[in-house]
């Protein structure tokens, strides 16, 4: 690790878990830009040349030059002095996507504050606003969520170089909250298993032919609106309807015993992939699904919430 990136870790490791901040000059650094030692180059060259050639006028613009920089950083440095960020907690993804994380910015001077960005810290995908007086703006950035599991938010940095850019001003805060990660569906799954038989039914119930679980059948004369899928009728052109008969015979369970994968802890990833997949299949179809992994049981149920239970499971399994 070089001594860079040590650095930052160790900076980094000294700053507070919080979700909201109040920038203050204990949080808020300045540093000039390269502009900014341009400006002081030419400045020490404007300066040395009136000395030598007494240049009255050289001096006048020497120092007023000098004076706009010092006015600059000073109106930079309360560009962010002063405000508060509160974080709004992302919601759960899929791996692979991107995680969106807002914040909220408020300010209680009379004045807008100018030129506002935000950004993951190490990234260059910045969000720029401008705060209104005595006001608040909302932005948003995203990163990217490797693979599932539950992940700390990632240290987020502020910055300004308002009004000159001669002078960067910025904070880095480290949000408390955490973000879900579900397994990334498998794209191109196979069709759900078979149900199994219901406690007291008998089990030599004929299955449907194709071996997989859908409790749909054609569309007939006379079925009740309600049982139809209009779920499954929008993709695929096609009328269906519930098969109440079917439905009270089986139960749909999603074991992770059952995927159909082989192999050791390189296969249990796609595994989950693949029974994620499915959750959100039979979830589409408003079917009651079950889903066992090795030691959690969630029993049959539908609806978002049942939805969300399942994918979670899955995503701290």
């Amino acid at each position: 690790m070089g001594l860079r990136k040590r650095f930052q870790v160790w900076f980094q490791s000294r700053l507070p878990l919080r979700d909201s901040t109040r920038l203050t000059q204990r949080n808020v650094y300045i540093l000039p830009t390269a502009p900014g030692f341009m400006l002081g180059a030419t400045l020490l060259v404007l300066l040395v040349a009136s000395i030598n050639y007494q240049l009255n006028l050289g001096y006048v613009l020497t120092f007023l030059l000098a004076g706009s920089a010092l006015v600059g950083m000073h109106v930079g440095h309360g560009t962010l002095r002063g405000i508060t960020m509160h974080l709004i907690a992302p919601d759960a993804v899929f791996a692979g996507s991107n995680a969106t994380i807002g914040i909220n910015i408020l300010s209680q001077r009379k004045s807008v504050r100018h030129g506002i960005g935000l950004a993951v810290l190490g990234t260059d995908h910045w969000s720029w606003t401008d705060v209104p007086a005595q006001g608040s703006s909302r932005v948003h950035v995203a990163f990217l969520a490797p693979h599932r599991g539950l992940h700390p938010v990632p240290a987020l940095t502020a910055e300004t170089r308002f009004p000159l850019g001669t002078f960067r001003v910025w904070t880095v805060w480290r949000p408390a909250a955490q973000v879900l990660v579900y397994p990334a569906p498998e794209k191109h799954p196979p069709p759900l298993p078979a149900g199994e038989p219901r406690a007291g039914a008998s089990a030599t119930v004929h299955r449907q032919s194709t071996g997989e679980f859908d409790g749909v059948r054609a569309y007939r004369r006379g079925d009740p609106l309600k049982r139809v899928v209009w779920k499954k009728a929008a993709k695929t052109d096609e009328l269906v309807s519930r098969d109440a008969q079917q439905v009270q015979r089986f139960e749909l369970w999603l074991d992770l015993a059952r995927t159909g994968i082989a192999g050791g802890a390189a296969a249990t990833e796609a595994q989950l992939a693949r029974l994620c997949a499915w959750v959100l299949q039979a979830d589409s179809l408003g079917l009651q699904y079950g889903l066992r992994l090795a030691g959690t049981e969630i029993a049959p149920g539908s609806g978002p919430t049942h939805r969300k239970a399942c994918l979670q499971a899955l995503a701290l399994y």
